[in-house]
């Protein structure tokens, strides 16, 4: 049986984490919980987060959005800020698993688990966030894309955690999205998922383009060079489409129990069309 400490400080953490170095770390449980069940073996000694306050916090600060690594889900949902100023993280959120998963699970340990089908990790790839991890006596900060590796598989090194996710505030105009592709209209893990955000002229010209998609690579998967050849390009279902039919052809997704390398691509092909209103997706060819 595993030992469990909840420390509420961050010195308390990390005096803990000293005296104990094979501690494995949890933050939600969501993940860890199920992956002890289905191992049949537990850590010696888990170090819960969930009591430590400066790791909840949602806040505005230099010209960024900073969130705590134990916001939870569902604090993510109900916040304003989120709500108003990243509309395509609140939109991953709201797809993410049930209400208990949601109210359990947070956004540090989603990324930490690193699975190109988490939900809130294209988002954030779109968003351009960038990490803040820590050990007692270190901080340093990484681009997310820098930080996970592969498939769960991070740049955690010992004795650091996830301590803070920071987003540059994107102009009040540009239009966010998150679109999932599952087995079922809800708990689904995504066959696909696409995340974007799109800065658009009162011309309807795209003058900033972002993508980001899960579960069709080791990792999430954007494609700068491709984004910024439809710079200028007016936003309609021709140039999605074309956007789509592009991305597809430079991905190499696999398959697996939940779908065929073949229905992912199309998934890639036609997901940018979600991006119009549902009148608008008329065929582009």
């Amino acid at each position: 049986m595993s030992q469990v400490f909840l420390p509420r400080q961050l010195g308390e953490l990390w005096d803990i984490m000293q005296e104990n170095p094979a501690t494995a770390v949890m933050a939600g449980g969501t993940d860890l919980l199920v992956h002890i069940r289905d191992n049949g073996h537990a850590p010696a000694v888990i170090l819960g987060l969930e009591n430590i306050d400066e790791l909840k916090q949602i806040e505005m600060q230099d010209g960024e959005i900073r969130i705590g690594g134990m916001v939870t889900h569902q604090q993510l949902l109900q916040s304003p800020l989120i709500q108003s100023r990243l509309p395509c993280l609140h939109q991953a959120v709201a797809v993410l698993g049930s209400p208990p998963i949601r109210h359990m699970g947070t956004i540090g340990g989603n990324i930490c688990t690193a699975s190109p089908a988490g939900d809130t990790l294209p988002p954030l790839y779109v968003l351009n966030a960038s990490l803040e991890l820590r050990t007692s006596t270190a901080s340093r900060v990484l681009p997310i894309q820098e930080f996970i590796l592969g498939p769960g598989q991070t740049a955690l090194v010992r004795n650091e955690i996830l301590y803070q996710i920071r987003i540059p505030v994107i102009a009040p105009h540009a239009r966010g999205f998150y679109f999932k592709v599952g087995q079922r209209k809800a708990l689904a893990i995504a066959i696909t998922s696409m995340a974007s955000i799109l800065h658009i002229s009162d011309d309807n010209d795209i003058m900033d383009c972002r993508l980001a998609w899960g579960s069709i690579g080791p990792t999430i998967m954007r494609f700068p060079d491709l984004e910024k050849n439809f710079t200028g390009e007016k936003l309609n279902a021709l140039t999605l489409g074309r956007l789509g039919q592009s991305t597809a052809q430079l991905v190499s997704p696999i398959s697996d129990v939940r779908a065929s390398a073949e229905y992912r691509r199309l998934l890639v092909r036609n997901l940018p069309l979600k991006i119009l209103p549902a009148d608008s997706q008329q065929s582009w060819k």
